[in-house]
């Protein structure tokens, strides 16, 4: 190019010096079905807390208001999110709905129930058996302390 002409900046390298740019916005968004998960959910928080990790808690319930968690996940990129970590017990859709509706890694955290008819086995069963091109992480029944470690290693890592 002539000179005093500056190239042009391609939409992949704009995205890169995006990620590059340090921000105050959330990194890991902590997202539940139930008021009720706050307290289990509450280990990854500490996790991220102790590892200096920004995050936010949200209560959404993939089969009560599937459309907030499509738009929370459709825009969680864009918020400065890189990492959801989803909790739910039962039917656990919440961290596969999750992972449809963003790119971004999804942690899922199944949670037993009193309901549960299975001890808890229904919910890691849900959260494991993504299909094909939606792919779930997934910690260890209540665990969720290991979800906010794992959220740490992928940003770090």
């Amino acid at each position: 190019m002539s000179e005093g002409v500056a190239e042009p900046v391609t939409q992949a390298q704009t995205a890169t010096e995006m990620e590059s740019i340090e921000i105050d916005a959330p990194r890991v968004g902590i997202i539940m079905g139930s008021k009720s998960d706050m307290d289990v959910m509450e280990g990854a928080a500490k996790v991220l807390r102790d590892a200096g990790v920004r995050h936010e808690t949200r209560v959404m319930s993939a089969h009560r208001e599937p459309d907030v968690v499509a738009d929370y996940c459709a825009n969680a990129r864009m918020r400065g999110l890189r990492v959801i970590i989803a909790g739910a017990g039962l039917s656990a859709a919440l961290p596969g709905v999750a992972a449809a509706h963003t790119d971004l890694p999804v942690i899922g955290v199944p949670l037993s129930s009193r309901l549960s008819a299975m001890g808890g086995i229904d919910a890691i069963l849900s959260v494991i058996q993504m299909p094909p091109g939606v792919p779930v992480a997934a910690v260890g029944l209540d665990n969720a302390a290991n979800a906010g470690h794992l959220a740490v290693r992928i940003l770090h890592g």
